[in-house]
């Protein structure tokens, strides 16, 4: 439910966009592949976090980890200074990159640049809700998604058309939504530990094991972000409509499988604790559960894809070319839906079970070596068309997914049942 509120929060900031303009629409989405980039760090915090966290809960060492959390703490906020430093030189010659033409790129780096200085928020936010997932708690972090989609959808139209602020109106939207919903979890934090909200520790020469498990997690989501950026640089060669349409037809289907990331988020948690706690059959059993489940969500979602897409694209903009485009890849990605599953739940297992290295070194291969280099090759010099780039991608996905699923299976028969 909170990656539900969570997409439906930049489904609006589309939504909120096209309003104005295709080409504010453009804008912001070029400027979000962007801006996904820099925050990788963040999404690799909350990951180590709970992977980090969660066994000293399983087993009890409530000092443990607290102080783990207080490490968590200080490690987002000296990152946070160097994304922001990276976000600012880097906004222009990135959007450009991206293919963004003369009438699109203003919004783009308006967008960026506005929403950059917001980032410790978003640091210290995904770190309070990796901690509270180790600790099996999941609805806080939701309760602030759900308030963040609330506020934007009140805060947007003011700032927006009220002020007269545009695409910048977007973004100050948001910073001063992250800004809160940071504040609200690590209130959250102090309540689960019964004291104050965790104050930063900065023991430099302790943090070698969270970063063991914090920066495997941000190279694997920097390399699936990098290789959307690349894509969306390959796509921009045939206009921003097209990036455009590509960008809102990611988002629906991430809506599609939101349940499925929740369900990555449970499985990391209890999986974590179990092991923590030797109770490796049960680690196992999360993890075949979690594959039946999510092979009942692929047979809901995949017709939605499939048959509604173009409803779905019209709520977002009336101009063809973005439709087609956003159509066109939400039916071919149908394909992948399941594959997409599968890869969430051997990573969350993998991670579970502090094994994070082959996740990353998969996530590499997938999302960026192996598809830039054949799309790269299709479109740049063999003139393949713009369809070519969508069934690499799906390709690429099944085939990894087979490999991860026979990988992770291999690795939990390798933990050794307890001798009771």
């Amino acid at each position: 439910m909170g990656m539900i509120f969570n997409t439906l929060y930049n489904l609006s900031d589309y939504w909120f966009a096209g309003r104005l303009s295709g080409d504010a629409l453009a804008g912001v989405s070029i400027a979000s592949t962007v801006f996904f980039l820099f925050i990788a760090a963040g999404i690799g915090i909350q990951i180590g976090a709970s992977a980090i966290i969660a066994p000293a809960v399983g087993s009890n060492k409530s000092d443990e980890a607290n102080r783990w959390t207080q490490e968590v703490i200080g490690l987002s906020i000296v990152l946070s200074g160097l994304v922001m430093v990276l976000g600012w030189t880097l906004a222009e010659p990135m959007t450009l990159l991206l293919g963004a033409e003369p009438n699109v790129a203003p919004y783009a780096i308006t967008y960026i640049r506005f929403t950059v200085i917001a980032v410790p928020a978003f640091m210290l936010g995904f770190a309070a809700a990796g901690i509270l997932m180790a600790r099996g708690d999941t609805k806080s972090n939701r309760n602030a998604l759900a308030i963040g989609l609330f506020l934007n959808l009140l805060l947007n139209p003011i700032f927006m058309f009220g002020f007269g602020w545009g695409v910048a109106g977007l973004a100050i939207s948001t910073g001063l939504i992250k800004v809160v919903t940071a504040i609200y979890l690590l209130r959250k934090i102090g309540q689960a530990t019964n004291s104050a909200p965790p104050k930063p520790l900065f023991t430099f020469r302790d943090w070698m094991p969270l970063l063991k498990q914090v920066l495997p997690a941000s190279f694997n989501m920097l390399s699936v972000i990098l290789g959307s950026f690349i894509t969306v640089a390959i796509i921009g060669r045939f206009g921003s409509d097209h990036v455009a349409g590509y960008s809102v037809g990611l988002r629906l289907e991430q809506l599609l499988l939101l349940p499925a990331l929740g369900m990555n988020s449970a499985v990391m948690a209890i999986a974590g604790q179990n092991f923590g706690a030797g109770e490796f059959d049960r680690v196992r059993d999360t993890y075949y559960s979690s594959l039946k489940i999510g092979l009942f969500m692929a047979a809901v979602s995949i017709p939605i894809m499939i048959f509604l897409s173009p409803l779905l694209m019209t709520l977002f903009t009336s101009e063809q070319p973005i439709i087609a485009t956003g159509t066109a890849y939400l039916r071919i990605d149908a394909i992948a839906f399941y594959a997409y599953i599968v890869l969430f739940l051997t990573t969350a297992t993998l991670q579970s079970i502090k094994q994070p290295v082959f996740p990353m070194a998969l996530g590499l291969a997938r999302q960026l070596i192996v598809p830039v280099s054949i799309n790269v090759l299709l479109v740049v010099y063999l003139g393949f068309p713009m369809l070519s780039v969508f069934y690499t991608l799906i390709t690429v996905v099944v085939i990894s997914a087979i490999t991860s699923h026979f990988f992770t299976r291999w690795r939990l028969n390798q933990l050794q049942v307890p001798v009771t």
